[in-house]
């Protein structure tokens, strides 16, 4: 067997993601089970590059699934569904880095790697002073902008929960989230391009 026909015949052991999510609709448990069978390998992948830890990544392919189960009656053949898995994936990692006390060491990690950034204490991005910075942005914002950027990035509630909680539209509530971003963005302007990185992986996850 050549390696063309070898590849083919590996590809062909799952069925097409759309009959599989066609099955998914309707409960049905092998279909998940081949999903997981299927997903959970790229998904650890891609979780360990970004969490570099085993565990956490474990507990993200955990999360996905548990959201894929979740909401299968809404699952939707004419979309992506691999775009769909990874999505989930990418804002639970977001989450994750939010919300857990290693992000400290994570963010200034990714920004020694990302800049030219002295190691002298000195000269080294003061992560809390960072998020107290932001805080104070935040405090200047309209009540409503404020409520609903502090339930997206900070409470890491999604923009379906935010619209049923507040009573406006999803769109509105994205459009507030986006003008908060900009706002907050054009204070930290002045700082360094570190400092920028900082505030961007932290709060333009979603």
């Amino acid at each position: 067997m050549q390696t063309d026909d070898l590849v083919l015949t590996v590809v062909n052991l799952f069925p097409d993601d759309n009959e599989l999510v066609k099955k998914l609709r309707k409960g049905d448990v092998e279909a998940f089970d081949t999903v997981y069978e299927k997903y959970a390998g790229k998904l650890y992948s891609f979780g360990l590059k970004y969490l570099r830890s085993p565990e956490d990544a474990e507990e993200l392919v955990q999360s996905v699934f548990l959201k894929l189960w979740e909401n299968y009656k809404n699952l939707k053949t004419q979309t992506s569904f691999n775009s769909f898995l990874f999505t989930i994936a990418y804002n639970n990692i977001c989450k994750l880095l939010r919300t857990k006390m290693y992000r400290k060491k994570y963010v200034e990690e990714i920004i020694a790697e990302s800049t030219d950034i002295s190691t002298k204490d000195e000269q080294r991005i003061d992560y809390q002073s960072v998020l107290n910075q932001v805080h104070q942005i935040v405090k200047m914002l309209p009540e409503r902008q404020r409520t609903i950027f502090i339930k997206s990035r900070y409470e890491g509630k999604s923009t379906k929960e935010i619209s049923e909680e507040i009573g406006l539209s999803p769109g509105t509530i994205d459009n507030y989230i986006s003008k908060s971003l900009v706002f907050i963005r054009s204070r930290l302007k002045r700082e360094s391009l570190a400092v920028i990185l900082l505030f961007s992986l932290l709060f333009y996850c979603v």
